[in-house]
């Protein structure tokens, strides 16, 4: 496949922010996974740059991040912030809050709701912004069972003209209900590709489309391997589809993803400009009914 655009994929609005459905993730730009299974040594700060740039060129105008995506020599805000402060154009940043890590990496508990604010501003200091254009809630594990209290404190910093949009991460359709009797929701960001598919068994992805939302997937290509690097492609029906299009098989799972429907969006993270710009291709990879009924089959 030759490289292509992040328009090819089409765009979709964020509110009133119309994006392209291929945007960037910027965690493994520290070299350092949440969970710890991703670390490495991490990007250069100029190659970081020149990297982010490289996305914006290419057409990708949002980028997924968080004040917590760290390591003791690199945050990911920090370097988006040095790649905006020299870029002309307009790129959408979405960040998200509720959990956090103490300055020497340590996970805490979920955030209260008053602690929210703090967050929020950490994340506008980082950036270097005056405004954070889309917040998402992150739901921190299953103990959270209501996050009326949480979405609400993020309304009324929404109110105060702090942050401009609203998501929320890591849920069920029953927060996505809570969440929108409060204040308006533009994205849901839950863990979600094709061997991973607890999106489907809850109708996350078919109730985001029908209510508007947009659905935005983390993990699409690692899948269960999470933070991890993706593994060497055992599934076969990825390679077969793969060979059909001359395309890697990370790029057909992220297309497989795409063709989930037109708000369905992607942010594969990469500190390769090469797994970069296949990342981009994906959006022009147009898969056949017969090529989703294989990858769709149970195996």
């Amino acid at each position: 496949m030759s490289t292509a655009a992040a328009s090819a994929a089409g765009t979709w609005k964020l509110g009133d922010l119309e994006v392209n459905r291929i945007g960037y993730g910027a965690m493994r730009l520290t070299g350092n996974g949440m969970m710890g299974n991703s670390d490495g040594t991490p990007i250069d700060r100029d190659a970081a740059v020149r990297l982010l740039h490289s996305a914006f060129e290419q057409g990708v105008d949002h980028v997924d991040t968080a004040s917590f995506y760290f390591s003791p020599l690199r945050s990911a805000n920090e370097l988006i912030n040095r790649a905006l402060a020299s870029w002309n154009g307009d790129v959408v940043v979405v960040t998200k809050v509720g959990p956090g890590r103490d300055p020497s990496g340590e996970w805490l508990t979920m955030a209260r709701p008053d602690q929210l604010r703090g967050q929020v501003e950490e994340n506008l200091r980082q950036l270097g912004r005056d405004h954070l254009d889309v917040v998402n809630l992150r739901r921190n594990g299953p103990g959270t069972a209501s996050i009326a209290e949480h979405f609400g404190a993020l309304a009324e910093l929404r109110e105060a003209g702090l942050v401009r949009h609203l998501g929320i991460s890591n849920v069920r359709p029953e927060h996505l209900a809570e969440a929108r009797a409060i204040a308006p929701v533009v994205c849901v960001q839950n863990s979600y590709g094709l061997d991973w598919r607890r999106a489907d068994e809850s109708g996350m992805v078919d109730l985001c489309r029908e209510q508007g939302v947009a659905f935005v997937p983390y993990f699409a290509i690692a899948g269960r391997r999470r933070e991890a690097p993706a593994a060497r492609e055992r599934d076969a029906r990825v390679h077969t589809v793969a060979r059909a299009h001359g395309a890697t098989p990370a790029q057909v799972r992220l297309a497989w993803t795409l063709h989930r429907g037109p708000h369905v969006l992607a942010i594969p993270g990469t500190t390769s400009p090469g797994h970069l710009a296949q990342n981009i291709a994906a959006g022009a990879l147009r898969l056949t009914e017969e090529e989703l009924a294989l990858l769709d089959r149970q195996v």
